[in-house]
């Protein structure tokens, strides 16, 4: 299944030997550059461009095309990178072309596996001005590879993109790739002649072409061995060989070699003699965005007001779902550079104080003094230097987030947001769904909403085992049992309610029948397909049925024939909501629970644990790849998130109903009322 990337986001790459592909709607220059560990860039040979298109593990294009295919070898690139930066470029040596990424469709980049399937794909909206742009970064963290979107523009072009990177040459090495693409302006491909129907947003693996320096057409079939000449490289041409291992064979990214830039031919214009339709294929809309909000005029030498989806995107929801994240990537940052000037401030001070000691002169008398005191006088300039700048980056975070929170959505708003009150169900399913609130020590007052995408691509583990929360408080095994519970109630309530009706169904094993108080918001209002199972009889029906479905939409899927589903089978989304696992649980129950975690999610059935999991340890290992498919989620706070950028440990905490609240009952009550009309 394709992973459509927002701003930020990341998805993991299930293999090592990769194509990216590039498609625009003008001749573009295509580079990447390899990182260390800080994303730093040391020097020209970590730079793969037109001049210079093969590096270890890393080929792209010799010219500027409005297609490109750039092959990856994640296991040939040494062992000191840690970053693969794919950059995107205007031409500056074409005169007539565009000059900013504002004046033309919005490009789009896609990961895919050697076959063509699609890993991950990322449309790059909301460029003006910048000329040169990070579209992606394939990064490894902890011994895996992963793809994130990053989307970041420079209106200084490549130079400044470069020395973003932290390369002094930068200057240089961007005006190498203009001298290169200057010399092949005469081989710059075309954009891709026009399609069916602007909204198609379905893309076939493509099959190998004629490349624009081939006198042959490519053969399909399975990979073999790479042909004596690169497939980037022109035939006779002067230059590096593809990457590859030493004394093994190089990467053969794709069958048979396909070239970058396939499209031969100069677009043929429509039959009505009108322009040719350069639109981009996965585009949602003929017709561009609406503008967002504009900001009010702010007082002069003050900040610009922040305003409620100011972000990209088609839609307000997707505009606030990229600015909530902004927020959420802003504060990390922010929190990390404190975290690194107090840090230095701290090393700095310990080593003026060792330099003083070591003086044994300096040890005792005023100088000694004096030392000691001029040291934690500097170290207590740079400490409130950093905080300051905190202070302000905090006040304006602050200052976003009370506007941002009111306008949001339903699905991303918390319990007590009065957007609820006013609850309909919905017609179409939202982009994602807030699961809690995250914050750091250093802005403890700051709450950004926790959100994920919708379809959920893993299960929820709600963790009823912790017995001490952050603030102090602490909780016995059975109540913690009753908080998971209800925390997964709240979660499944703003499943239901963020589904148009009929779309979202869920199930409930209980199997002691101990979560009755807890379910009674789901029971009482008939939102269940069926009361909640209890018993090793009940815990084996709902299982049976469940792993049933799943394999037969599984065989529907894999031979075509969506439509040939046996009639009455319910086809909306699933949940199911275990409590108190793994008691009533026996072994095949137990297998059966594996692989409604491992498989479900792909057909639409997805699971949510209400577990200890030290109640499970008699299984021994057999269940870590349970718990490692699952996210896990706390019904207190607890500091157990990571971010992706900087790995700070976050504080969740988990979005539950106010106390004494109806809202849920009213949401829920709409929902089953809307239930039983669809149902008719």
């Amino acid at each position: 299944m394709t992973a459509e990337l927002v701003r930020g986001q990341n998805h993991p790459l299930p293999q090592a030997r990769l194509e990216i592909r590039v498609s625009a709607g003008t001749p573009l220059v295509a580079a990447a550059t390899l990182g260390d560990e800080n994303g730093t860039v040391h020097g020209a040979e970590w730079v793969a461009h037109p001049g210079a298109p093969a590096l270890p593990g890393l080929e792209v294009s010799r010219q500027a095309a409005a297609e490109h295919r750039l092959a990856v070898d994640l296991d040939a690139v040494p062992d000191a990178v840690h970053r693969v930066s794919v950059l995107l470029a205007l031409s500056a040596a074409d005169a007539s072309g565009p000059f900013r990424f504002g004046a033309v469709a919005a490009p789009f980049v896609a990961v895919t596996g050697l076959d063509g399937a699609e890993i991950a794909s990322y449309t790059l909206t909301g460029l003006e001005a910048e000329s040169a742009v990070v579209a992606l970064e394939l990064y490894r963290r902890q011994g895996a590879w992963k793809v994130r979107a990053v989307g970041q523009g420079y209106a200084g072009g490549l130079a400044e993109l470069l020395a973003d990177q932290g390369m002094a040459q930068a200057q240089q090495i961007a005006g190498v790739v203009q001298e290169a693409v200057a010399g092949g302006l005469a081989r710059s491909v075309p954009a891709p002649p026009p399609r069916t129907a602007d909204g198609d947003r379905s893309r076939q693996p493509a099959a190998p072409a004629l490349g624009p320096d081939h006198g042959a057409t490519a053969s399909q079939g399975a990979p073999g061995p790479v042909p004596a000449s690169s497939p980037y490289r022109p035939q006779g041409a002067d230059g590096p060989q593809a990457p590859g291992v030493p004394g093994q064979p190089g990467p053969a990214p794709y069958p048979g070699g396909p070239v970058v830039g396939d499209h031969t031919a100069e677009p043929s214009a429509p039959a009505g003699g009108g322009p040719i339709d350069y639109s981009h294929p996965n585009r949602r809309h003929a017709a561009a965005p609406p503008p967002p909000p504009a900001a009010p005029p702010a007082a002069p030498g003050q900040p610009a007001r922040p305003v409620a989806g100011d972000a990209t995107g088609w839609s307000m929801d997707e505009r606030l779902y990229n600015q909530v994240w902004g927020m959420f990537e802003d504060l990390a940052r922010t929190a990390a550079a404190y975290r690194s000037a107090v840090d230095f401030a701290d090393s700095r001070m310990e080593k003026e104080l060792d330099q003083a000691l070591s003086d044994p002169r300096s040890r005792i008398g005023g100088q000694g003094d004096a030392a000691r005191e001029a040291a934690r006088a500097r170290h207590g300039a740079l400490v409130a230097q950093a905080q300051e700048a905190l202070d302000r980056d905090l006040a304006q975070l602050a200052a976003e987030a009370e506007v941002v929170e009111p306008a949001l959505p339903a699905a991303y708003a918390r319990w007590d947001n009065p957007v609820w009150h006013a609850y309909r169900v919905p017609m179409e399913i939202p982009m994602a769904l807030r699961l809690g609130d995250l914050r750091l020590p250093e802005a403890d007052g700051i709450r950004i909403p926790m959100l994920v995408r919708l379809p959920l691509e893993r299960g929820l583990w709600i963790d009823s085992g912790r017995s001490r929360s952050l603030d102090g408080s602490f909780a016995d095994s059975h109540e913690m049992r009753r908080l998971g519970l209800e925390a997964a109630v709240a979660h499944a309530a703003r499943l239901l309610a963020v589904h148009p009706a009929g779309e979202f169904t869920v199930h409930v094993i209980d199997p002691a029948g101990a979560g009755a108080q807890p379910l009674a918001p789901l029971v009482h209002t008939g939102v269940l397909a069926v009361p909640p199972a209890q018993g090793a009889a009940g815990v084996a029906d709902v299982l049976a049925r469940l792993t049933q479905r799943v394999d037969l939409v599984q065989m529907a899927l894999r031979g075509g024939a969506a439509d040939a589903l046996p009639p009455g089978l319910d086809t909306s989304q699933q949940l199911l909501i275990v409590n108190d696992f793994p008691h009533g649980f026996d072994d095949r129950a137990v297998n059966q629970l594996r692989y409604l975690a491992d498989e479900g999610p792909a057909v639409g059935v997805h699971l949510m644990l209400v577990a200890d999991r030290e109640e499970s340890a008699g299984y021994g290992p057999l269940l870590d790849p349970l718990w490692r498919s699952l996210l896990r989620l706390t019904p207190v706070a607890d500091d157990h998130l990571a971010d992706p950028w900087v790995g700070h440990a976050w504080t969740y905490e988990p979005s539950l109903v106010p106390p004494g609240s109806q809202v849920l009952h009213q949401v829920l009550s709409a929902v089953a009322a809307a239930r039983r009309s669809w149902n008719r």
